[in-house]
């Protein structure tokens, strides 16, 4: 009993917050030249702040600042479903999205999670927008360096809803197109679709790479929509699909062997 209680007391005080930041570069056929070294920074599934403290979400903002990334994307789990009640949640976003105002990036965008719809988007658009973050919900926008393009695209949470992929990605983009979605597993439905397979890479969270870790075992729990890529790259013929860790936890606020994630990708031309 003593081990297993400081076993809990390392993954709830010291393993939760054992900040690991990734670095990976990220090969893109027929990447335009203006974009060869550009910097992604990826986060995902906060869950402010049940259980991410303030404290510990201020210092990853300073990680993120410290890179100097290009552009920030942020794929959803702002906040948590349960089992706290829907003005908690409310409490805790717009105080999630304060900090997070202080993103020095100023090309920053974020796309919602499973737990994102307990409040919706139309509740969460206006305040993102308020702190200079616009959510992106079924959509894309083009990002020019130097009269080049990327497209950035974002699903609504598969989890939760059914993208609307004719409106996600655009028909005949003239450049690469990057994809945030939520829920990993959707990978699948998303490239039997005809725009699915203009997608070059989809960043995905949800899974927190499985929160708790035990030696030998399989992960602890992993939720629907995240049962079949768990963590880390996966190359799915053209496409490229990441899948971050996370920086939260939810149901206990343990980790164990999976640390939270920062993501920094390269672009670079394959």
């Amino acid at each position: 009993m003593a081990a297993a209680g400081a076993l809990a007391l390392y993954s709830a005080e010291i393993s939760r917050h054992e900040l690991s930041v990734v670095t990976r570069r990220l090969a893109i056929r027929e990447l335009p030249p203006a974009f060869q070294g550009f910097r992604i920074v990826q986060i995902s599934d906060i869950h402010f702040d049940e259980y991410t403290e303030p404290w510990f979400l201020r210092r990853v903002i300073r990680e993120i600042n410290s890179l100097v990334p290009d552009l920030v994307l942020m794929t959803g789990d702002f906040i948590s479903f349960a089992p706290l009640p829907r003005r908690f949640a409310q409490y805790a976003f717009h105080r999630c999205t304060e900090l997070l105002h202080e993103i020095a990036c100023p090309t920053r965008f974020a796309a919602m999670g499973n737990h994102d719809s307990f409040l919706g988007a139309p509740e969460m658009g206006p305040i993102f927008q308020a702190v200079d973050i616009p959510l992106l919900v079924n959509e894309h926008v083009p990002l020019e360096r130097n009269g080049q393009r990327l497209w950035l695209c974002a699903t609504h949470d598969p989890v939760t809803h059914v993208p609307d992929l004719e409106a996600t990605i655009p028909k005949n983009p003239d450049g690469p197109v990057l994809l945030m979605c939520h829920g990993p597993d959707y990978a699948d439905t998303l490239l039997a679709h005809p725009r699915g397979r203009l997608v070059d890479a989809m960043f995905s969270g949800h899974t927190h790479g499985g929160q708790v870790r035990i030696p030998l075992l399989p992960p602890m729990h992993l939720p629907e929509g995240g049962r079949k890529y768990v963590e880390g790259a996966y190359q799915l013929g053209r496409m490229q699909l990441y899948v971050n860790r996370g920086i939260g936890a939810v149901g206990l606020p343990l980790r164990l062997n999976c640390p939270p994630e920062i993501t920094v990708f390269t672009l670079e031309r394959a």
